[in-house]
């Protein structure tokens, strides 16, 4: 198996020496790549909904057990990301705990998640484009937007990383305006508004019904889309093989998306359910819009706006990122085209790169003409491969610790461990297996199981048929990359 890891010198193109991904990424590049992946329009326009499905402290509860879901998670993937440091990781990871079947599996309904986002981020920015430029069909700006993010991510990884750092801090500055003028206005202070309608404090959290209206099972309905909201986190995971001196940036970069996760998404859920009544809350505009109009801030609807597009832009480009290092790390695997490793001079899968990008417009073109078929059935597994690659992550990791140790190893000795282990990953796979099963009985969400199952079975089919029960995998390292190559 070709080498990933190491930062190869400046080569002329007449050189035939192997060229390899560069690790070119700082922690903070990390973050925004994890923030850019999670914050997206399911927050700024989904998040109202949510308040009205489960209640004002209903949907606070539930964004905060999707919080600690993300920290077990986050925890699990800490051990993995800086043992295994390279591109495209998260089915690695599974490959070399639980076998190679395991991971090829896990690799394509990764892939084919994120590709599917492609196609409706690309959409849904062309519509909103529309508010400005009604005369501009949809389909230019999906092409427009396909050819930048491909421009930004063919590039170079580190111009990528830089991107998704602007792309992520618009987003979050939008949410910390909402946090800090919506907090301002519910204790009755509204600078940019010629009203004051006086302290509104948290008396929207008291209902008629009480402080749950839609009970306990409104909480778990919600929370079920609350852990598909949070699904982005695990890309910190996929630019592990780009980042400098993963065994010091890595665990900072989880360390600090966690906790900013938990700050941005509960604050923002807990000033929009203080200030909106919950019946209301998100039924005809953003949640985010109406807060603004609330507090007096001009043009709200156009500011968010350009928030949301550029949130859109964010996750799609985070997402075109982490398809092509998928792909790249499967062909490494032999488990894809071997042309999918071919690299530029400056260490871009550019194929892996086009083809993914490809298959997202074809899946644009399929929710079109093929929404109740095709589409439905990409859509349904990308759904199901939200939370089932959160349970592959945490699983890895409870057998990585138990072969390290059974091989001799000692737990003191890893540059990071997942805390309080066993407890950590086996809460996680009780809570995300939990989440499955009740995808059951939510009738919207019920084909995700219907199409997602089928779809892992055919996977683990075709690998066996291919490649035999044992595949192709090499033996398990610990950190054999982590503190190689710390240059830029």
């Amino acid at each position: 198996m070709k080498r990933t890891v190491a930062h190869p010198a400046e080569q002329s193109p007449s050189e035939e020496s192997p060229r390899t991904l560069r690790r070119s990424m700082d922690a903070r590049h990390l973050v925004m790549i994890a923030l850019g992946g999670v914050i997206g329009s399911g927050l700024f326009l989904s998040s109202g909904y949510t308040i009205h499905q489960a209640g004002p402290l209903g949907a606070v509860i539930a964004y905060l057990l999707g919080a600690f879901v993300v920290w077990l998670v986050m925890m699990c993937l800490g051990e993995l990301a800086v043992a295994y440091p390279v591109s495209g990781s998260l089915h690695i990871y599974a490959a070399r705990t639980m076998g190679p079947a395991t991971g090829f599996a896990t690799a394509w309904m990764y892939w084919l998640c994120w590709v599917v986002a492609l196609g409706s981020e690309f959409t849904a920015s062309g519509i909103l484009m529309q508010r400005w430029f009604p005369q501009v069909d949809v389909w230019v700006w999906c092409l427009v937007f396909a050819g930048v993010l491909f421009t930004l991510n063919a590039i170079s990884a580190r111009v990528f990383g830089e991107t998704e750092f602007w792309f992520a801090l618009i987003k979050v500055v939008a949410i910390v305006a909402l946090i800090v003028l919506g907090g301002m206005a519910i204790f009755g202070f509204t600078p940019l508004s010629a009203e004051n309608p006086g302290a509104v404090l948290f008396s929207n959290f008291t209902t008629p019904e009480g402080l749950l209206p839609a009970g306990i099972g409104g909480v778990l309905i919600t929370s079920l889309a609350v852990f598909y909201a949070f699904s982005g986190a695990e890309l910190v995971g996929v630019a592990a093989g780009e980042t400098k001196d993963p065994a010091r940036n890595i665990p900072r970069a989880l360390r600090s998306t966690v906790v900013r996760l938990l700050v941005l998404f509960v604050c923002s859920i807990a000033v929009i359910a203080a200030l909106l009544p919950y019946e209301q809350a998100g039924v005809t505009s953003s949640p985010f819009v109406d807060v603004f109009e609330y507090v007096g801030v001009p043009f709200a609807a156009d500011i968010m706006n350009f928030v949301v597009i550029t949130a859109l832009l964010s996750v799609g480009n985070s997402g075109l990122y982490s398809c092509a290092r998928m792909l790249f790390s499967l062909a490494e695997e032999g488990q894809a085209p071997r042309v999918f490793t071919r690299l530029t001079r400056r260490g871009i899968p550019l194929l892996a790169l086009l083809v993914s990008l490809g298959v997202g417009l074809v899946s644009l073109i399929s929710s079109v003409i093929a929404a109740e078929t095709v589409y439905l059935v990409l859509v349904s597994i990308a759904g199901f491969a939200a939370v089932a690659v959160w349970i592959s992550i945490v699983a890895a990791q409870f057998f990585h610790r138990r072969q390290f140790v059974a091989g001799g190893g000692d737990p003191a000795t890893l540059p990071y461990r997942t805390p309080f282990y066993p407890a950590v990953p086996i809460v996680a796979f009780v809570l995300l297996t939990a989440s499955i099963v009740a995808i059951a009985f939510d009738p919207a969400q019920a084909p995700a199981l219907y199409f997602g199952i089928p779809f892992v079975l055919l996977c683990y089919g075709y690998f066996w048929l291919r490649y035999g029960r044992r595949g192709r995998v090499p033996a398990p390292v610990v950190n054999e990359e982590a503190p190689v190559d710390r240059r830029d």
